[in-house]
């Protein structure tokens, strides 16, 4: 809630002029209208940016990012913020022995992409050092191309044998850097950003393009507004339960029909260049959704897999 004032002070601290004569005239109502309005701009989230780093992505609740460069075979923890990446420690890691992108069970490849820290293990055999923190390979987004395989950790060298030069898929470092790595995160609040070689830097443009978009989508969302709702999606679209674009328009269809009254809100948005082997410009969007309707609510966490391109976005995945 603090958050929230905060953000609507900033905004009325700007456009205090107008807003007083639209509350003035057309009531509180039309004030939240016209700061709706505002998060639609590229230019009011250009502004807003101004002043903070972006090359590794915009977060608002996560702190850490967990940057591995396979062919570098480094590994870089930063600890980051609206404004800055601080460095707390760059290390050697081991991968695995074949190059690109992971695709099947055994194919000894490190997968590339952006993945979160979902459980910590430490009753582990000696291979594998004092600990592991797991994955959450495969994302929503490798479900959707059918990418194979799992147990993809970061974990540590063997404590009473010789370490061979990869791994099966997983990224290793030396046992002292790995229990400093976890001593220093929140797994929460944490990001694993793989790449092949050195990740392409974000720029301001781009995430401006990727807020404003997600508002405006947001607006097509919230008025069942079919057309340009799926404006936003790519042809090639799949949903993580394996629903194409056409199933998913036919399907929002029938719940845009019902032109209910919703209440959508997105907080902790953190937006992430993607790596792939696609070509493609892609950022992982990760985000709290207080969605309700009258008879329906869901709060949880909502990913969106989306390209950047002519200064649009389009949706390929969505989580």
């Amino acid at each position: 809630m603090k958050k929230t004032l905060l953000f609507l002070i900033l905004i009325i601290n700007v456009l205090a002029a107008d807003l007083v004569d639209v509350y003035r005239s057309e009531g509180l109502e039309a004030v939240k209208e016209e700061l709706e309005k505002e998060l639609m701009k590229k230019e009011y989230w250009q502004k807003y940016l101004a002043d903070k780093r972006v090359d590794y992505g915009y977060y608002e609740s996560k702190k850490y990012l967990i940057l591995t460069q396979k062919r570098r075979k480094e590994i870089t923890l930063f600890e980051v913020n609206k404004n800055s990446y601080n460095i707390l420690f760059k290390d050697s890691v081991i991968v695995g022995e074949k190059d690109g992108d992971k695709q099947d069970e055994g194919d000894l490849r490190t997968p590339i992409g952006v993945y979160d820290l979902t459980n910590k293990l430490t009753k582990l055999d000696d291979f594998y050092g004092p600990l592991a923190l797991v994955t959450s390979y495969p994302n929503t987004f490798d479900k959707i191309r059918n990418k194979k395989g799992s147990g993809i950790w970061i974990h540590g060298m063997p404590l009473n044998e010789e370490r061979e030069s990869f791994t099966k898929g997983c990224i290793a470092l030396d046992n002292p850097k790995l229990e400093e790595l976890d001593k220093s995160i929140d797994y929460d609040k944490s990001i694993l950003l793989i790449s092949e070689t050195v990740p392409r830097k974000a720029s301001r443009n781009e995430i401006s393009v990727i807020l404003s978009s997600i508002y405006k989508w947001r607006d097509a969302w919230k008025k069942s507004d079919l057309e340009e709702y799926l404006r936003f999606y790519s042809d090639s679209f799949k949903r993580h339960d394996g629903m194409d674009l056409e199933r998913f328009r036919n399907y929002k269809e029938r719940i845009f029909s019902k032109k209910e009254k919703k209440t959508i809100l997105f907080s902790n948005i953190n937006i992430v260049p993607y790596p792939n082997a696609l070509n493609k410009n892609m950022f992982k969007v990760i985000m709290d959704e207080d969605y309700k309707t009258k008879y329906y609510t869901f709060v949880g966490k909502k990913e969106l897999y989306i390209e950047v391109k002519d200064n649009q976005i389009k949706i390929l995945a969505e989580g």
